[in-house]
């Protein structure tokens, strides 16, 4: 059993960050039950297998007011409940945080948009990638005299709104055991990026100026980057402290006179240029056998399709085959109550009969909803 067995949370179905956040609490423990339109959810597509798994799911035609009142009734018991949609929306369905909170005073009310619950951008529409250019984020990731580097959707979706959005509630929750009340956690992935962003801040006061190329940590320092190899695959170096940067040094043959004073500017491209042509002389997996496991702090930039087969991960159990799909395990790891192997994703309404009987409603109630359309059943 996870850390956090014994909730119970309730997942307004949608798509990206929510499922992962959804995905997060589940993986812990947390009974997730997430409720979807019937006949089927537009975000159950191949792209969420992964992170729908350890869930329960429940259909519910949320339209009608009968079926808020079946959500109102799921969060009588309920921990949390959380959304993505839109401000506003829930409100208009009948299950925004007032009518859900009256039913259970000590329910946290999960909310994640993009922009926030409220500021001028709250109605518009938008993206991962329009939030992290408002937070700063994509300004400071790619190369100098370049155009900024897209980073998947992993600052916003993921880091800053998934991730936080988890952490949120989960904060909420231990406080509500300690008052008995409930609050609404507003995640917004501008804020949630910005703050993945604290140490560049900092920063600042030393001088570094926001912009591409400009500092250790962003692909302009020789010793900080990534290196083709004669096979045209690629490996990383991080050797940044003295002891770490002499060691590559010796390990890739470096000459002192062209390498020896590490933290000059001013000869960075010459000596990443010569960096280059001595990585390419060797394969990945030469490289590898040189300099993995010292204190280069070097790896091979491995893909989705290999990373599982690396010894390490595979001696750490970093990866788990579910129902055929190699994925991600549960992350963290926890010393006494380690999260069981996740379960896979089931179709949408597959649990409808059994949640909702677990949530007190009789036989007669759930064939009255199932006849009008209310509820379905896989």
């Amino acid at each position: 059993m996870g850390p956090l067995h014994g909730l119970k949370i309730i997942e307004l179905a949608g798509i990206g960050p929510g499922p992962f956040c959804g995905m997060m609490l589940g993986d812990m423990g947390a009974d997730v039950i997430r409720v979807d339109r019937p006949g089927g959810n537009p975000a159950g597509s191949l792209g969420h297998t992964v992170m729908f798994r350890n869930r329960r799911t429940v259909a519910v035609n949320l339209k009608s007011p009968a079926g808020a009142e079946v959500v109102l009734r799921l969060c009588e018991k309920a921990d949390a409940l959380f959304e993505g949609f839109r401000p506003g929306v829930t409100e208009r369905l009948g299950v925004g945080p007032a009518e859900c909170m009256a039913r259970n005073p000590k329910l946290v009310y999960g909310r994640m948009t993009g922009w926030g619950q409220d500021g001028p951008l709250a109605p518009a529409a938008g993206h991962d990638i329009n939030y992290i250019s408002l937070s700063g984020a994509l300004h400071a990731v790619g190369r100098k005299g370049e155009k900024p580097v897209v980073p998947l959707n992993l600052f916003g979706d993921f880091g800053g709104g998934g991730m936080f959005m988890a952490f949120g509630i989960v904060c909420a929750i231990l406080e509500a055991q300690r008052s008995g009340q409930g609050q609404v956690v507003d995640t917004s992935m501008v804020e949630g990026s910005a703050v993945l962003m604290s140490m560049f801040h900092a920063f600042t006061k030393l001088g570094y100026s926001g912009e591409r190329g400009t500092h250790m940590l962003d692909g302009s320092a020789p010793f900080y980057d990534v290196y083709e190899t004669k096979d045209g695959k690629f490996v990383s170096i991080g050797s940044i402290e003295p002891q770490f940067y002499q060691l590559l040094l010796e390990k890739t043959g470096a000459s002192r006179e062209d390498f020896g004073n590490q933290m000059n500017q001013a000869k960075f491209p010459d000596m990443k240029e010569k960096l280059a042509a001595i990585l390419k002389t060797k394969t990945r997996d030469e490289w590898c056998a040189l300099m993995e496991g010292t204190d280069v702090c070097f790896a091979p930039v491995l893909s989705l399709a290999e990373a599982p087969n690396h010894p390490h991960n595979v001696a750490r159990k970093s990866y788990v085959d579910v129902a055929g799909l190699v994925q991600p395990a549960p992350a963290p790891k926890f010393s006494r109550t380690a999260p069981p192997t996740p379960q896979p994703a089931t179709p949408v309404g597959s649990d409808t009969d059994s949640v909702l009987r677990e949530f007190g409603f009789s036989d007669g109630e759930l064939a009255y909803l199932k006849k009008q359309a209310v509820v379905a059943q896989v």
